[in-house]
């Protein structure tokens, strides 16, 4: 499977209209001096109270910021993972010009409370002493970070029409998704403009195969049995991975980073790149994968099994009475898998902070029983233990096809193009808009 680079261009959208409220997940550029610095920041001509302060600070902060994100939304739009892209690349410019820790809590505090102005009260609590020129300086990185993004459009709706019943359309299922009828969730994340590829469709993953293939039918067959509410094929563990997966990437992939920095005992400058670099590769991996998903507008196996009758491949047998694991499907269409994009954006940051050759064990308490907040259920045991960060993000990618909410080939697809994702914020593959530069100090 090999995706296309498209090269920048003024989009043409074709699909559009009917109704149908879309969360925008949309991205320019943050600082351009803390991103053209993202590949080298840590290196030895950083300031000693860099080299010397621990991750503790950026810790706090990315936990007490995506705290509140979660209690305002659930992490059902982007504006969470946005805030933290946005706060992590502020503290990172601070620390990549030769500011301290003070500049880059300073950062954290204008770029935090500017999104969650509610909220002033709990990070005046980590702020501590402002007055002071390093202070002033961090204070105003922050805010023309802000300002670099004031048009990013992550807010923005947009409108999809349904297309007429045919083999391998999405198709609405209000009756499975638990969605107001019409709706599609996701539509505008798919016009959002990322923070490090040049547009969202700088990636473009190939195309699933066609229904009548025997590629289909072999992917058909495999979710129908694997990945359904009762299946005597399904092994316990991979039940146990298909739930424990669920916990969205932003949550997960920045606990995890969260313990791998302080366990390792990341030093100041290196925690800010981590948690920069991780944060924009999960904002723009779902402006890449919607972007795919809104292009393919492939069905989901719900669809595909139910009228299996109508797709033209003899291979494949309909069941009107399937359901999946969780008895829960998304609504918005398939392929690519988007969590399987930012799970494997994600792990392929997390490998160049600390190789790839990585073991770890990764912990998730619970999950939703079935949609977004629906009842919690706890995860039994709540550890899985990795040798590779790709180990765990194939893994993850996998798991939608043993709920039973992905192909297998949307799975992979996901996963390579979340490798790509990720390997260009590494590389630091990077184009900013105009006003870009403004946050250098």
């Amino acid at each position: 499977m090999n995706l296309r680079r498209t090269p920048p261009k003024e989009r043409d959208r074709s699909v559009t209209t009917a109704g149908a409220t879309g969360t925008a997940w949309a991205a320019p550029c943050v600082a351009a001096l803390a991103f053209s610095t993202l590949a080298a920041c840590g290196s030895p001509s950083a300031p000693s109270e860099q080299r010397a302060s621990g991750a503790e600070t950026i810790v706090r902060w990315n936990e007490t910021l995506l705290g509140i994100a979660e209690e305002e939304d659930g992490f059902l739009t982007l504006k969470g993972v946005r805030a933290a892209a946005m706060m992590h690349s502020a503290m990172l410019t601070s620390l990549s010009t030769g500011g301290g820790e003070k500049a880059a809590v300073a950062a954290a505090h204008a770029v935090a409370l500017h999104e969650y102005p509610g909220q002033a009260s709990r990070f005046a609590h980590l702020l501590g002493e402002e007055l002071s020129p390093e202070a002033t300086v961090g204070r105003d990185i922050g805010a023309k970070v802000v300002a670099s993004r004031d048009d990013d459009g992550w807010d923005a709706e947009s409108e999809y029409r349904f297309h007429p019943m045919a083999p391998g359309v999405y198709a609405e299922f209000d009756e499975h998704s638990g969605t107001p009828k019409g709706f599609v969730f996701g539509s505008g994340w798919a016009r959002a403009r990322p923070f490090v590829l040049a547009s969202p469709d700088a990636l473009r993953a190939p195309p699933p195969p066609e229904t009548t293939s025997t590629a289909y039918a072999e992917a058909f067959r495999e979710v129908k049995e694997l990945g359904a509410q009762q299946s005597d094929r399904r092994t316990q563990d991979q039940k146990h991975l298909a739930l424990w997966w669920k916990d969205f990437a932003e949550r997960s992939h920045n606990r995890l980073a969260r313990q791998l920095a302080v366990d390792e005992s990341l030093d100041l400058q290196a925690a800010a790149r981590l948690f920069a670099q991780l944060n924009v590769a999960i904002f723009d991996a779902y402006v890449s994968a919607f972007d795919n998903k809104f292009h393919y507008n492939h069905w989901r196996p719900y669809t595909a099994v139910r009228w299996a009758d109508h797709d033209g491949n003899d291979a494949t047998i309909a069941d009107l009475e399937w359901t999946n694991l969780h008895d829960h499907t998304y609504a918005f269409p398939s392929y690519p898998s988007a969590h399987g994009t930012a799970c494997t954006a994600a792990m392929t940051v997390l490998a160049g902070t600390f190789g790839e050759a990585f073991a770890f064990t990764m912990t998730t308490e619970e999950v939703d029983s079935a949609g977004p907040l629906s009842e919690k259920i706890a995860m039994s045991p709540p550890t899985r233990q990795f040798s590779s960060f790709d180990e765990a993000a194939l893994e993850c990618s996998l798991s939608r096809v043993y709920l039973g909410i992905h192909f297998r080939y949307d799975s992979l697809a996901g996963h390579e193009l979340g490798a790509a994702v990720g390997e260009a914020v590494l590389a630091g593959e990077l184009r900013f808009g105009a006003r870009s530069t403004d946050a250098s100090p």
